[in-house]
């Protein structure tokens, strides 16, 4: 315990400990408990858990000076190791099929080990930019202006990614609705198969289909209607890469009756739900505004040699 609060110094070594220590401990949960259930972590535990995350990171800063551990976690010591077992995790979840069936790798999304290191990479993210804030407030920090605005806006802007993304996954909902023509369809079925009444209703008016010579189909769209509950009606043309929006409901085109081709008087629409979506992006652009402070402060060095 001594070493733990009084330690001088950790190095990459306790970084890679760490980090290897919070895989057992999620391997340990992933047996005992099974994976990550994201539906308990829905509005608004999920809003609940974002504010304990950003005010235990708060605590931590503030207690830096007396826990060696805390200290740490701010350091490139610890940054680094994280960011090797997030992209090793990452590349595994890339050459592995995401259908969630099968083995824990196919479900990354819901894996301890994988929520973890993301979890992990978050806090250090968070006491780095508060390290970086308290620099600049107490004028220690050797950078210049833009460098410093670059700095906070990237990491921030990573950090609110990185966060919102996780926990709105909860939130998410991703949904199928076969339609007819002119049939007003309210039910869904999502990937469990469980019927969804939605909040708005979609007629099929028009299938459209173009194909090549050969007859091998060039382009697929569905011409619909779609009615809320407030009542409100728009009409719109969906296609395979153009989806349509309402009421925070992206509608995709998936399906049809690949029978009847172009023929087909069913169509089969994707509708997707993401609300937390526009927090991401906000942590997106806040990095592209990181790198054109990046640009100025580079060319104003320049300028000065």
């Amino acid at each position: 315990m001594k070493w733990f609060f009084n330690s001088s110094r950790w190095t990459f070594i306790e970084g890679f400990l760490t980090g290897g220590g919070l895989i057992a401990i999620g391997l340990l949960l992933q047996l005992c408990i099974g994976p990550v259930v994201w539906e308990t972590f829905a509005w608004p535990v999920n809003g609940i858990v974002m504010g304990g995350l950003v005010l235990m990171i708060v605590l931590m800063f503030s207690l830096r000076k007396k826990v060696t551990a805390f200290r740490f976690l701010g350091t490139y010591q610890a940054a680094i190791p994280a960011m090797v077992y997030a992209v090793l995790l990452t590349v595994v979840m890339g050459l592995t099929r995401q259908d969630g069936r099968g083995s824990w790798l196919s479900d990354m999304l819901t894996f301890w080990p994988f929520v973890l290191t993301y979890v992990y990479i978050a806090v250090v993210l968070g006491m780095t930019i508060l390290r970086r804030l308290n620099q600049i407030v107490r004028r220690k920090s050797a950078k210049g202006f833009w460098q410093n605005v670059a700095f906070v806006l990237n990491h921030v802007g990573l950090f609110v990614a990185l966060t919102t993304a996780t926990l709105g996954n909860a939130d998410m909902q991703r949904v199928r609705m076969t339609t007819f023509v002119g049939e007003r369809e309210w039910r869904a079925l999502d990937r469990d198969g469980a019927v969804k009444m939605m909040p708005l209703a979609i007629e099929l008016k028009r299938f459209i289909m173009e194909t090549y010579d050969d007859g091998k189909p060039k382009r697929f769209a569905s011409e619909i209607r779609v009615q809320t509950k407030a009542g409100k009606t728009v009409e719109a043309v969906v296609d395979v890469n153009k989806p349509f929006e309402v009421d925070g409901w992206k509608i995709y085109q998936y399906g049809y009756d690949t029978q009847m081709g172009a023929e087909s008087r069913v169509s089969i629409l994707e509708l997707v739900s993401d609300p937390w979506l526009p927090l991401v992006y906000t942590g997106i652009y806040m990095m592209l505004a990181g790198a054109v402070c990046m640009f100025f402060g580079g060319n104003k060095k320049k300028g000065r040699r």
